[in-house]
């Protein structure tokens, strides 16, 4: 496991693209409760690790208590903790040393408050970091993690989408759980966060799931997890807030846009803001990861890439989340590329 910059979701339709939940009326509290029932009762998906969270109205009622607005601000960005090198040398001879938790922009802290990005004045199709000003159903899928780990409180971001359950989040593994060491506790998802707003309420994780490779060797082309949330009082999570659809095994290559809020300087975490372009793979040959041309900092690790993503209406199909950033090269993100490995965690995760 190498220690990384701290950047700090039913039925196969078309290429490995999985559909939506079955759509309508709100579903009551006791349907709601035999959804629950009837996914426990599935067998578990190979190749994954899950974690019990908040699953009982009292521990859901804490973990809503103890996240404070006051908390929230002072929540650090999140990155591997605990994680111990492991370099090895490139052919030219440059080491592609990631940084560990906690390394800072030379520029220093950002003013709370700060504006984050330049706003843009229309979404791009190429850019390494903007503020996104359009509306649609990303700026209402998209939203900042809150966790703990031991005795520190961090943010990341993540992102809904749509499943049988209607209560899924995607996100960075090292979001939820510490590679090969402690799960994250208070784990909450705040989709459509937008400079301390809640606009639609805070939804506490019921389960987590991570991929073996993550939870027991902390690698880092399974840097990906799936959540199962609890209903809010106003409804499952896609009855909230809608969700995107999620894709595996997609072609590699191609553009996508990625979505998060980071934290550090030139950012404040405050608002939501993108980067696009063309994905290409690793050139250090450590992952199978894919790259793309992107500023976001501390803070957008688990924010959601989207393919075929639509500007005008804010839908696209998540395939891949932020995940880390070479020292040798900080103006690129790297993702996971959704596989079979996800796949499980998802098909895990939606009967959770």
């Amino acid at each position: 496991m190498t220690p990384i910059l701290p950047l700090l979701a039913v039925a196969p339709l078309v290429a490995g693209l999985v559909g939506p939940p079955p759509t309508g009326p709100a579903a009551s509290g006791d349907d709601r409760q035999a959804v629950t029932r009837n996914v426990r009762t599935a067998l578990p998906s190979p190749g994954v690790v899950q974690h019990t969270a908040a699953e009982t109205v009292a521990e859901q009622r804490r973990v809503l208590a103890y996240w404070t607005s006051d908390r929230m601000e002072k929540a650090l960005p999140a990155g591997l903790l605990g994680a111990v090198a492991k370099i090895g040398r490139l052919a030219g001879g440059a080491l592609p040393l990631r940084l560990t938790l906690h390394s800072r922009s030379t520029a220093g802290p950002a003013a709370r408050g700060a504006s984050s990005a330049s706003p843009a004045s229309a979404p791009g199709v190429n850019t390494s970091g903007a503020r996104w000003t359009a509306a649609g159903a990303v700026t209402r899928t998209t939203g900042r993690v809150f966790f703990t780990l031991g005795s520190v409180d961090y943010v990341c971001s993540a992102g809904a989408v749509r499943s049988q359950n209607m209560d899924v989040v995607v996100t960075a593994g090292h979001c939820v759980k510490d590679g090969v060491g402690a799960w994250s506790k208070n784990w909450t998802f705040v989709p459509g966060y937008d400079g301390g707003r809640r606009p639609y309420g805070v939804f506490t994780a019921r389960r987590m799931y991570v991929a073996e490779p993550w939870s027991q060797k902390g690698d880092d082309s399974h840097d990906v997890a799936m959540v199962a949330v609890n209903p809010s009082p106003e409804g499952h999570l896609n009855e909230v807030v809608g969700g995107q659809e999620i894709g595996f095994a997609q072609p590699r290559g191609r553009r996508a846009f990625g979505f998060g809020f980071p934290a550090d300087p030139p950012y404040d975490g405050e608002h939501l803001i993108y980067c696009s372009g063309a994905l290409h793979g690793d050139p250090h040959n450590q992952t199978r990861d894919q790259g793309m041309r992107c500023d976001l900092t501390a803070g957008s690790s688990g924010g959601p890439w989207l393919s075929s993503f639509d500007p005008a209406t804010g839908q696209g199909v998540v395939t891949s989340v932020s995940s880390f950033k070479y020292s040798d090269d900080p103006g690129t993100m790297y993702g996971p590329y959704f596989g079979d490995q996800a796949r499980h965690l998802f098909e895990a995760a939606q009967r959770g």
